[in-house]
């Protein structure tokens, strides 16, 4: 680890997604969390969890050493990131899990983890919905189709159990078990 908090070339690249929902207000714990653990993070959002976190972009991208991202490059443009070794997505909303699970690319998160699919790219994600929005047959339908397509989806038993609509405990939320799960992904 360099003096800074930055890791070295040889620790494993992390790309932490996150939507919006109130656990991406913990980010910065979690991003230094995954640097003791060895990982060199880059910091992607949702546009609507970028605008939640407008105030600490400059600060999450002195943490990660990266750019945050939250749109598409424009073409010709270089990648300013290393390349993945795995991708935890979380807090995964209701619109992210499905868009994914449907292939609905409109968002950078969603485009970059519906083409990890396809480039083999371990990938974890821990949804963070409430008990209202499972109850829409799509959201298990989605579930199930990415755990068809190889991503370890922490929820249920073991991962993120919904609460009821309003009654969320974001301080609760176990970004634990995404990292736990990331690090078994990158190190086998």
């Amino acid at each position: 680890m360099w003096s800074d908090g930055r890791m070295t070339t040889t620790d494993r690249v992390l790309y932490l997604f996150g939507s919006a929902a109130p656990p991406v207000f913990d980010v910065a714990t979690v991003i230094r969390d995954a640097q003791a653990r060895g990982f060199d993070v880059c910091l992607g959002l949702t546009p609507t969890a970028a605008r939640w976190l407008a105030p600490q972009l400059t600060e999450l991208e002195r943490l990660t050493g990266h750019a945050v991202r939250s749109e598409y490059k424009l073409p010709g443009e270089p990648d300013v990131w290393p390349k993945a070794d795995v991708i935890a997505v979380a807090p995964a909303t209701f619109n992210t899990v499905n868009s994914w699970a449907l292939g609905l690319t409109h968002d950078f998160v969603v485009g970059v983890v519906a083409e990890g699919i396809g480039k083999q790219i371990p990938m974890v994600t821990m949804p963070c919905v409430n008990a209202a929005y499972v109850q829409h047959r799509q959201f298990e339908r989605s579930v199930t189709e990415l755990r068809s397509m190889g991503v370890r989806v922490l929820y249920g038993e073991g991962g993120f159990v919904p609460n009821q609509p309003g009654q969320g405990k974001p301080k609760e939320y176990p970004w634990h078990l995404v990292l736990d799960a990331a690090q078994e992904l990158a190190w086998g």
